[in-house]
């Protein structure tokens, strides 16, 4: 399966085949990897390094799917491990996980974040030189299985923002990893735990009662932003008709981390979505988002207030 990620929208008036070059053995990924150890007192941090490197090298070392990825379609993405906690008995480590990604838009130079997302539930155990060894169908500690649950994800959330669910084949492995890390006991992973954990963040893509968000992910995107460098009216009225999606899924459920997701991802982004929308559009973003996100008041107000010179 070849993909053309970066050139579907070229796809659509070209009247030749497109070909682009692609390796079987690159990587979906590039993944840049960060490690704050500030919060733990230990005297060889060198661990830490380590681990960076071992992380560094399997997001960007393992062949997560099928597809094929040119050197230049690769998912530009970005990992923050923030350690709170550190046992150097044990090699035991807890914290946070900052997950980041985007896509560039077509016909620009400009990258839109997809992904914005804090896992605060990260725990594992690692030792200086434990080799990281992937596997689809076993768990082989909870680090990978963290690794490989935000892989899938990145790669099917990058896949929904370019075909209509798209993403389908990858949130079905990262589901596949939630089942067998289900069954570790880890925490994380079960289901109706945490309403903001790996198992709800994957039933945003899987359930029903969430299916709006994707549809959201492809109109705002594809439809959306894609099309914005043709005509900037047209596309930014994609992404209007798209935004109704996010008060369906609250309406079926007020603390989805749907709308966390979105709002981390996009709010900033929309005040220059608007910047030169009319009065009555940027009105009824406004009147939409304003009951969604109570507590980003200030944000939201300047979609209404950007000038549209």
């Amino acid at each position: 399966m070849t993909k053309l990620r970066h050139l579907f929208a070229i796809l659509l008036v070209a009247i030749a085949p497109i070909v682009a070059w692609a390796d079987e053995e690159t990587s979906e990924l590039n993944c840049t990897v960060e490690i704050n150890s500030s919060k733990v007192n230990v005297a060889n941090k060198e661990i830490f390094n380590t681990l960076k490197e071992a992380i560094s090298e399997y997001m960007n070392n393992t062949k997560w799917t099928d597809a094929q990825f040119g050197l230049n379609e690769k998912i530009q993405c970005k990992l923050y491990l923030t350690i709170a906690q550190y046992n150097d008995g044990t090699g035991e480590m807890k914290g946070d996980l900052q997950i980041q990604s985007e896509r560039p838009v077509y016909n620009s130079s400009y990258n839109t974040t997809i992904i914005n997302f804090k896992d605060t539930k990260v725990e594992f155990n690692y030792q200086e030189g434990d080799p990281l060894v992937f596997s689809e169908v076993e768990m082989q500690d909870n680090l990978t299985a963290i690794l490989n649950f935000y892989a899938y994800l990145i790669i099917g959330i990058d896949f929904d923002t370019f075909s209509l669910k798209g993403g389908d084949p990858y949130f079905e492995r990262a589901a596949n990893v939630v089942r067998l890390a289900q069954s570790s006991g880890e925490s994380g992973w079960k289901a109706f735990e945490d309403k903001r954990n790996r198992s709800a963040v994957l039933s945003v893509f899987t359930d029903k009662v969430t299916s709006g968000y994707r549809e959201l992910l492809y109109n705002y995107h594809r439809m959306g932003l894609d099309q914005m460098t043709v005509s900037v009216d047209k596309g930014r009225q994609s992404i209007t008709k798209s935004l109704p999606a996010l008060k369906g899924i609250y309406d079926s459920d007020p603390m989805s981390v749907a709308l966390t997701m979105f709002r981390d991802s996009k709010l900033d982004e929309l005040v220059n979505v608007y910047s030169k929308a009319g009065s009555s559009e940027k009105e009824e973003v406004y009147d939409l988002l304003s009951p969604l996100y109570p507590t980003d008041e200030t944000k939201l107000k300047k979609i209404k207030e950007v000038s549209n010179n």
